[in-house]
């Protein structure tokens, strides 16, 4: 099987330091690479440090193809060699654009510029036969590991809906939704309702019918859809008012009657957040607010709901809800992204216990001020406290946040219980190199050892841990591992996770396996992975701690 993906490099067009660019932007792409194994990386119209990402061979040539071992082709975002040229002005002569990208790496255009400037390129020298050839190769050679030169009999000549649209793909669309549902807010365990005690449900919102809303963007067509009030029709009877004209929200007209089935239900579901004409390619957002009155909508619809009121958000990105967190007669809060044609049924499952939240934030939820604070063209990920400047994500940003990053609440309780781990780690070294300034350092009296200057394949970690379900309801865990390095300068980043599935009053053993390579290093200020020699601190979600002690072993490295 042969998985594709599409992947804009690093969207930026600021200076990005190497230490940025090799522990965080840089991440995503090359396990997709490394080890998703993917045959097609994207370079987009974005600038890196003053490169066009689709005209930057250290990004494409020696990244992407001779670092990571890309076994594909690296293909251009739509226009984007076009748009280096006509609107960025990265080169004198269209021909000069065409061959800046083949020489840097890219083997496949979506759009015409290549087409026509390649051959001028080649007639003019500026590129060579040879680099063509090299480009047609990497593309071609992925056409055929996909059958199409075998005819009408390859593989996948003959897919079709039937093929989609299988029951078997059908139920991984509800699992999917269902998995991404996020429990953010329980107050007194409204959740999960009850189809004896809450047989009358308003359903209210922008989002309470939605279909298309559910399937964000670039994505093929729906099998079919099953909206919020669909879902949730299945388990109770239902009042349904829409209270907003769409998710921009732009009146409060229609308030009193969404007022009005609340306060005649047994319990209240306001299905809120945005869509694409807030958040969406080329349509950035300009706050993290709810948009329109749905704020003023969400609290008069609670006040007067004479049961459990629970907010359920669609959003692809974090929303400042800290009103709704902070209101007694908000109960519950639930986060559910743009979850898929089966987004409504999973949403459903979820509210009446069918189904377990086990979802946990992949993202910081950032207050409004945050926004005033962060420039768009400072991609800086550290923050810089003499500028005001509070650093991004969970790792950098210290200030108060909405709902942290890993932030997800189930439906029954777990404890966990370190079994085994290593207390301490010898990592051996290139010893003739030992002392030199090329090869360790003292970092805030902290010695490191760069990675490339030891057996990264002997230091393998295994970590043992027993999740026990303590509640009444069969549920899924993540098991987060966060390191903090002995500098105190560095800070606690995930560095690996497992989900495992408990059966009520049951306890399963998680095996974690981390290398300190790639887990446990740190990026220096010039992009180069080290390993901090001493106690790293090892956080088992938030309330289990361990210490592993690297040592350096002295026994040299046969090379």
């Amino acid at each position: 099987m042969i998985l594709m993906i599409g992947m804009a490099m690093i969207v930026s067009t600021s200076m990005l330091s190497m230490q940025d660019l090799e522990d965080t932007y840089n991440v995503p792409f090359k396990a997709c690479v490394v080890e998703g194994n993917v045959a097609s990386v994207m370079c987009s119209y974005n600038q890196i440090n003053g490169k066009p990402s689709c005209a930057d061979p250290t990004l494409l040539r020696d990244t992407i193809r001779s670092q990571w071992h890309l076994n594909g082709y690296i293909v251009s975002d739509c226009d984007s060699v076009g748009v280096l040229f006509e609107k960025q002005h990265y080169t004198r002569y269209p021909e000069d654009a065409a061959a800046a990208t083949i020489k840097a790496g890219l083997d496949l255009d979506c759009g015409p510029f290549l087409a026509i400037h390649t051959d001028e390129a080649v007639r003019t020298g500026k590129v060579s036969e040879l680099e063509i050839n090299n480009a047609l190769a990497n593309t071609i050679t992925v056409q055929m590991r996909l059958g199409m030169f075998d005819g009408p009999n390859g593989p996948y000549a003959n897919l079709g809906p039937k093929d989609v649209c299988s029951p078997a793909h059908q139920q991984l669309a509800l699992q999917a939704a269902r998995e991404g549902i996020v429990l953010l807010k329980n107050i007194g365990r409204a959740l999960p309702l009850s189809t004896q005690r809450h047989r009358t449900v308003a359903v209210i919102g922008p989002n309470s019918d939605a279909t298309l809303t559910m399937i964000g963007n670039y994505a093929g067509v729906p099998c079919g859809y099953i909206s919020p009030l669909q879902g949730i029709s299945r388990y109770a009877r239902t009042v349904h008012q829409q209270g907003c004209m769409g998710v921009a929200c732009p009146g409060n007209q229609n308030f009193g009657l969404a007022e009005v089935a609340a306060r005649h239900a047994d319990a209240t579901v306001l299905v809120m957040g945005l869509d694409q004409s807030i958040e969406a390619e080329a349509k950035d957002r300009v706050s993290l607010l709810l948009p329109g009155h749905q704020q003023d909508l969400i609290s008069r619809v609670a006040m007067a709901s004479k049961g459990p009121v629970v907010l359920v958000l669609m959003s692809g990105g974090p929303i400042d809800v800290t009103f709704a967190k902070n209101d007694p007669r908000v109960t519950a809060i639930l986060w559910v992204g743009y979850p898929g044609q089966a987004g409504g049924a999973a949403i459903a499952d979820v509210l009446f216990g069918a189904a377990n939240p086990g979802g946990k934030l992949p993202m910081t939820w950032y207050p409004q001020d945050y926004v005033a604070q962060v420039s768009m063209a400072n991609m800086d990920m550290r923050a810089n406290p003499t500028k005001g400047y509070p650093g991004r994500t969970y790792r950098f940003y210290k200030g108060p946040t909405v709902f942290p990053f890993g932030a997800g609440f189930s439906y029954t309780r777990f404890s966990q219980h370190l079994v085994s781990a290593p207390i301490t780690v010898s990592v051996p070294t290139l010893h003739s190199h030992l002392v030199s300034n090329n090869t360790t350092t003292l970092m805030k009296t902290k010695a490191t050892l760069r990675t490339i200057h030891t057996n990264c394949e002997s230091l393998d970690i295994d970590m043992h841990i027993d999740v026990k379900n303590i509640g009444d309801m069969d549920g899924t865990h993540t098991v987060l591992i966060f390191s903090t390095p002995p500098d105190p300068t560095e800070t606690k980043q995930l560095v690996a996770f497992e989900k495992v599935h408990v059966v009520a009053g049951s306890k399963q053993r998680v095996k974690i396996n981390m290398n300190a390579c790639k887990h446990l290093s740190v990026a220096d200020e010039y992009g180069v992975r080290r390993i901090y020699m001493g106690e790293h601190k090892i956080h088992v979600g938030d309330d289990l701690k361990h210490s592993i002690t690297f040592q350096p072993s002295f026994e040299e490295i046969k090379v």
